[in-house]
């Protein structure tokens, strides 16, 4: 899987992660959608791949991983971009679009 980010985005999550250690994950959110092929897509920030992890090319030193069984909901080639002035994401991939207002979640364990 290919994910394009925009300058806009790459610099939000940049932003977002800041000086501390974390991924970026893609995941298909189904909580609350009604059923398993109901979600939308969502970014979390966590604290390390597990092994049912994949890592995503960005091109880019942000780090992005999705799971293996969410691939199926995704493209293989998409683009993430950020407005600025808002605090969410727009993915989009050339056969669908998938949101304007995704948001990220910052789910690391916060340490003293």
């Amino acid at each position: 899987m290919i994910i394009q980010l925009t300058p806009q985005a790459e610099q939000k999550l940049k932003d977002k992660l800041g000086d501390k250690p974390g991924t970026i994950r893609l995941i298909y959110d189904t909580e609350g959608c009604g059923c398993a092929v109901n979600g939308v897509p969502s970014l979390r920030i966590v604290d390390e791949p597990t092994v049912d992890d994949s890592t995503v090319d960005t091109g880019s030193p942000v780090p992005f991983i999705v799971n293996r069984r969410q691939e199926i909901f995704f493209e293989d080639k998409m683009k993430l971009d950020a407005d600025p002035g808002v605090c969410s994401f727009r993915l989009d991939s050339s056969g669908q679009h998938y949101g304007t207002n995704i948001q990220i979640i910052d789910t690391r364990v916060q340490q003293l």
